[in-house]
C-alpha cells in the first residue's frame, strides 16, 4: 500500500428511541461537513434509509449500514462512530460486526451543556460511549478513544482526532497488507540482521526475495546510453553534488543498477525494500547502493541497508504514519560526556528531504580503504539539519514467538560532529534507560528515523490493531 493521501471512513451516527433523535439529525450535516473540510471521503446510509434521517439505531437499521459497508469493503479505510445522544450500543455493535472490514474503528461522544439538559435537550453520550465501548470490548473489536471522552463535534479537537485517526489507519492497514523486498542476503558478519519471516507473514507482511546476482545480472544487461539510463544519471547529478573525480563511467554503473532495482520494485508491486548493500555488489558490479535507497526513500519507497528487513518493515511504519521520509541509521557513538545525547550514522541511504541540506554522492569511507574508491561510488553524504523527530524500530523475536517493538521521539541537534557519511547527533531524554533496554531486550543496533512527532500513532496503531508488544520510551 503506498502512502494514501485522501482516506474514506465507513461513518455511523448512532441514536436511542428514549432520546431526543432530533440531537442526531442535526449532528449528520456537521459530521459530513467536517469529513469534507479536512479531506476525506466518506460512505453513510441515506438519511431516508432509517426512521432516524439515517441514523443507526435498530437491528435493521445495522444490517442496511453493514451492507452498505460490505459494499464498500475495498474503499473504507476506518470506521467512525459518532454518539450525539447516548446512541443504541446494540444497533452500532451489529453494523460494525456484520460489516467485518476489520479496519480501524474510532469512537465520539458530544458534550452535554449543563443548561440544557431536559428530556428534549439531554443527551447521556457520557454514559453511552461507556457502552458502546463495552461491546466492541465484548466482541473483541479493536477501537480508538478520542483525546477526551466527550467534546463537541463541532470543534479542532475532533478534527485533530480525525487526523491522527486517519495516520493510526494508513499504519494498520499498511503493515497488515506489506509487501518488502529483499536483495541479497545480509552481510555474514551482521547476525543482528536476522529476522522471522513467518512472523512477519502472520500479521499480513510478506517478504519477496531477489538473489543479488540476478539483479547485478539486470543491471549489467541495461544499455547505459538508453533513454532511460540518461534520464536516471540526469536524476542522479541533480540529486546532490558528485565530486569532479567521479568518473562518467561509474555515474552510469549507478544509474543501471538503479533503474535495475526500480523496475524490480515496480514489477512486484512493494511497499519497502532492503538490500545486501556490501560487499557483493562492490566486488562484483562496481558500486554501492546508497543513492539508489536513498532516492526511492525520497519517493516514499523506504529502503533499508545491510538486507535488513526488520529495518525496512520499521522504516514503511514511520513512513504510513507521517507521509514523510524516514532514515535507517546506527545508535553509533555517545556524544562526549552528555549521557542523554548519542551520535547517529550511515555511510548513507539517508533520502533528501531527511538531511534537508545539500548533499554529496561520493564513495563509502570505510568500505572504500579495501575496495578502492572507484568501486564504492554512490554513497550520500551530509549533515542532517536539526529539528524534532520520532524513533521507531521492530524486531522479529524468535524465542518468544512474537514481533516486538519500541519508539520515542527526540531531536536532532545542531550539534558539529568530526565523521563523513550521514550524521546525526540526537537529544534523547533518558537515553541510557533506552540503551539499557535495547541490550537486555536483543533489539538490533539499527534505528528508523523520521522528522516531526509520530509516537503516539505507532503506540495507538501497534498495541490497539496489531497486537505487538511495544515500549514506549519517555
Amino acid at each position: 500500500m503506498a502512502y494514501k493521501q485522501r482516506l474514506t471512513f465507513g461513518l455511523i451516527v448512532a441514536t436511542r428511541n428514549i432520546f431526543n433523535k432530533k440531537l442526531a439529525e442535526e449532528a449528520r450535516p456537521v459530521l459530513l461537513r467536517k469529513m469534507e473540510e479536512l479531506g476525506y471521503d466518506y460512505v453513510i446510509l441515506e438519511s431516508g434509509q432509517t426512521p432516524a434521517g439515517g441514523a443507526i439505531e435498530t437491528y435493521a437499521d445495522a444490517k442496511a449500514c453493514a451492507e452498505l459497508f460490505r459494499a464498500n469493503r475495498e474503499k473504507i479505510d476506518g470506521i467512525i462512530v459518532v454518539l450525539p445522544n447516548f446512541g443504541d450500543e446494540v444497533g452500532v455493535i451489529n453494523s460494525i460486526n456484520l460489516a467485518e472490514l476489520n479496519v480501524p474503528v474510532l469512537v465520539q461522544a458530544c458534550d452535554d451543556e449543563n443548561d440544557k439538559v431536559d428530556l428534549k435537550s439531554r443527551r447521556d453520550a457520557f454514559c453511552g460511549k461507556l457502552s458502546v465501548c463495552n461491546n466492541l470490548y465484548q466482541y473483541g473489536i479493536p477501537f480508538t478513544d478520542t483525546t477526551l471522552h466527550t467534546y463537541p463535534l463541532d470543534s479542532e479537537l475532533f478534527e485533530r482526532d480525525v487526523h491522527r485517526f486517519a495516520a493510526v489507519c494508513r499504519v494498520v492497514n499498511g503493515l497488515r497488507k506489506a509487501r518488502i523486498g529483499m536483495i541479497g542476503i545480509r552481510p555474514a558478519g551482521f547476525q543482528t540482521v536476522r529476522f522471522s519471516e513467518k512472523l512477519l507473514q502472520d500479521s499480513g507482511i510478506t517478504v519477496i526475495p531477489m538473489d543479488m546476482a540476478e539483479m547485478i545480472a539486470r543491471a549489467k544487461a541495461i544499455d547505459t546510453g538508453s533513454v532511460a539510463v540518461q534520464a536516471k544519471i540526469a536524476e542522479l547529478k541533480s540529486y546532490g553534488k558528485i565530486p569532479s573525480c567521479v568518473s562518467e563511467e561509474s555515474v552510469a554503473k549507478q544509474a543501471a543498477f538503479s533503474l535495475a532495482v526500480e523496475n524490480w520494485i515496480a514489477a512486484n508491486d512493494l511497499d519497502a525494500a532492503s538490500i545486501q548493500c556490501w560487499d557483493a555488489l562492490e566486488k562484483n558490479y562496481g558500486c554501492t547502493s546508497c543513492v539508489t535507497m536513498s532516492m526511492l526513500g525520497e519517493k516514499l519507497i523506504p529502503c533499508a541497508c545491510e538486507a535488513d528487513i526488520a529495518g525496512a518493515v520499521s522504516m514503511y511504519a514511520l513512513m504510513l504514519a507521517t507521509g514523510k521520509s524516514p532514515a535507517l541509521l546506527d545508535w553509533n557513538n555517545n556524544f562526549a560526556g552528555d549521557h542523554n545525547k548519542c551520535v547517529c550514522t550511515h555511510c548513507s541511504n539517508y533520502p533528501k528531504s531527511f538531511f534537508q541540506s545539500e548533499l554529496e554522492i561520493a564513495s563509502l569511507d570505510v568500505l572504500g580503504t579495501v575496495l578502492g574508491q572507484t568501486d564504492t561510488f554512490g554513497a550520500v553524504k551530509g549533515k542532517v539539519a536539526p529539528g524534532p523527530m520520532t524513533y521507531f524500530r521492530i524486531s522479529t523475536d524468535d524465542r518468544l514467538g512474537t514481533i516486538k517493538a519500541y519508539t520515542g521521539e527526540g531531536t536532532i541537534t545542531d550539534d558539529a560532529y568530526g565523521m563523513a557519511g550521514g550524521i546525526a547527533v540526537t537529544a534523547i531524554p533518558n537515553l541510557q534507560q533506552l540503551m539499557k533496554f535495547m541490550c537486555k531486550n536483543g533489539f538490533e543496533h539499527h534505528v528508523a528515523m523520521v522528522r516531526g512527532q509520530a509516537a503516539d500513532i505507532i503506540e495507538e496503531a501497534l498495541e490497539s490493531y496489531l497486537g505487538w508488544e511495544l515500549y514506549r520510551h519517555e
